[in-house]
């Protein structure tokens, strides 16, 4: 497990986590009831453009997980996932496409017209 938890550790991290982001999962984590809820960042193969990118909760930390706390709240990411994201932010936007967790993605050569699926 490669844990990130300082500063300094948090601006050389693979990736990033706005602060929007962090409230709204500490919400969810409050709504739930449950604190050792944390937010996994996946990709999976799929969507118009050939990658999707995935949330969920998971209580469990794997032993290869990349761990990033801010705020309160840890970010859980798997080492394959990890090669895709590497330099993203993580966001949290509210509006005419509703609200809704956003990956900005360096790394991406194009996205689909949501935004949810990339290629690279």
């Amino acid at each position: 497990m490669q844990a990130i938890s300082s500063a300094s550790d948090w601006e050389d991290s693979i990736l990033k986590f706005s602060d929007s982001a962090a409230r709204k999962v500490k919400s969810l984590k409050d709504e739930e009831g449950n604190d050792n809820l944390k937010l996994r960042v996946y990709i999976t193969g799929g969507g118009c453009a050939g990658f999707s990118y995935g949330f969920s909760f998971d209580e469990a930390i794997k032993e290869d997980d990349t761990v990033i706390a801010k705020e309160g709240v840890v970010l859980l990411v798997d080492p394959m996932s990890a090669q895709y994201l590497a330099g993203s932010e993580i966001d949290y936007t509210e509006g005419i496409q509703g609200a809704r967790f956003v990956v900005h993605n360096p790394n991406a050569d194009s996205t689909c017209g949501c935004g949810s699926s990339f290629s690279i």
